[in-house]
């Protein structure tokens, strides 16, 4: 009976620990804080602040999506990996035609 319930826990790629939770969140809370200290202080200024933020930000999505998630390149984590991709895929064609749409509606409307 112990064999199904440690089945259950490692379902979806390795095995889930408190140290790999912890990790992911201070890592999370630092990225977070430095985008806030960017900003709030006014350390950069223009293009680069927004490159700035967009860099941490995007570090931040590897991290919540390693560290909590579980998605990696192993055989379990490959399963979770392609319905994640498609979903990226889905929410960029999304985003994408909306804003080309807008584009077009606001070229037009001049």
């Amino acid at each position: 009976m112990s064999d199904h319930s440690a089945e259950h826990f490692e379902h979806g790629g390795s095995q889930k620990t408190l140290g790999a939770y912890l990790t992911g969140f201070s890592l999370c809370l630092v990225l977070t804080m430095a985008a806030f200290a960017l900003v709030q202080w006014k350390l950069l200024a223009g293009v680069s602040l927004y490159l700035a933020l967009s860099v941490l930000a995007l570090i931040q999505l590897l991290v919540q999506v390693i560290c909590f998630l579980r998605l990696n390149v192993s055989e379990e984590g490959r399963w979770n990996l392609l319905p994640f991709l498609f979903t990226l895929l889905i929410i960029v064609i999304l985003a994408g035609g909306s804003l080309w749409v807008m584009y077009n509606l606001n070229y037009n409307m001049q």
